[in-house]
């Protein structure tokens, strides 16, 4: 395994930094953002030329790494974006906004911002679904915070936020935002995401036996019978993950609105499907983080809704 630590240079040097993310967003030499042209272009120079810009000869305009990813307009130096992007990558139950504003010497506006761009990037999209021939995949939900409208006299899990997750054993963790734990939320959402060639893994709860006669395997453990586990049937996988989860939101963030709560999951998600186990060190999380950038732009007013 590489050496885990980012080097003080790549940390502390604006224009090292920037290298280092334009050897990992464009490995094959820069793409120009506008036109997609990679032949005609050239790096600007001068001492008034910013660091890292280039010009494209096709389309005739400027651009930089930032240009079309999160980084987009942001006048954080690149270097604190990388310091920020690996505390997050290698913190198991994440960083507060708080503390990631004094370890950078941000304001904490900039520090809460700076959180949610980098969650964006953790996001994975256009995925296929999970499993597979032999694979074992176990899915769950958990509850947690408090729903932003909640109905009257509403009592239980019906006034908290409703987490679906999935997670193949020895693979990855894909996590949802539902409505609630009823058919019509639970069973589209596994059926998109999980192959019918899979062995799928349960608790007792109805929501599941439907969608798990279309699967290769059913098996299903009772918890209110006080049955956890029963050969290879069980559910701790997706209830160790939920414990790294639950122990981070309410240790580390405490608080979270709804309208955040999805990006707080792909941030769990992204640290666990890219965990050492399965061969990814701290340098390495960081890296994949920086390639989830492109093609996705989060501005300060749509963070807050």
């Amino acid at each position: 395994m590489a050496n885990s630590i980012l080097s003080a240079k790549v940390m502390q040097n604006e224009a090292a930094a920037i290298a280092w993310v334009e050897a990992r967003v464009w490995p094959q030499g820069p793409v120009c953002p506008h036109c997609g042209g990679f032949d005609r272009i050239g790096k600007m120079a001068g001492k008034a030329t910013r660091i890292g810009l280039y010009k494209c000869y096709q389309c005739r305009k400027q651009f930089t790494v930032k240009v079309g990813t999160v980084f987009e307009d942001s006048h954080v130096p690149m270097n604190l974006w990388l310091q920020a992007m690996y505390l997050l990558c290698s913190s198991k139950k994440g960083i507060s906004s708080n503390q990631l504003s004094r370890t950078l010497g941000v304001t904490l506006k900039t520090a809460w911002f700076m959180s949610h761009r980098i969650r964006e990037a953790m996001r994975v999209v256009g995925v296929e679904p999970m499993g597979g021939a032999g694979e074992v995949v176990e899915v769950d939900e958990t509850y947690i915070g408090r729903r932003a409208i909640v109905p009257k006299g509403a009592k239980g899990w019906y006034n908290k936020n409703t987490v679906l997750t999935l997670v193949q054993r020895g693979g990855s963790a894909r996590s949802f935002h539902v409505d609630g734990n009823r058919l019509d939320d639970i069973v589209p959402v596994v059926e998109a995401n999980l192959k019918r060639e899979s062995a799928m893994m349960t608790d007792e709860a109805p929501v599941y036996r439907e969608v798990g006669k279309a699967m290769a395997a059913h098996g299903t453990v009772n918890h209110g019978q006080d049955e956890y586990v029963r050969g290879a049937i069980h559910t701790n996988t997706v209830e160790g993950f939920y414990s790294i989860f639950k122990r981070g939101m309410k240790g580390t963030y405490q608080h979270c609105k709804e309208k955040h709560l999805h990006r707080y999951l792909a941030e769990f998600d992204f640290r666990y499907s890219n965990r050492v186990r399965l061969g990814v060190d701290d340098v390495e999380r960081t890296a994949r983080a920086v390639k989830g950038i492109v093609g996705k732009r989060l501005t300060y007013a749509t963070s807050h809704k």
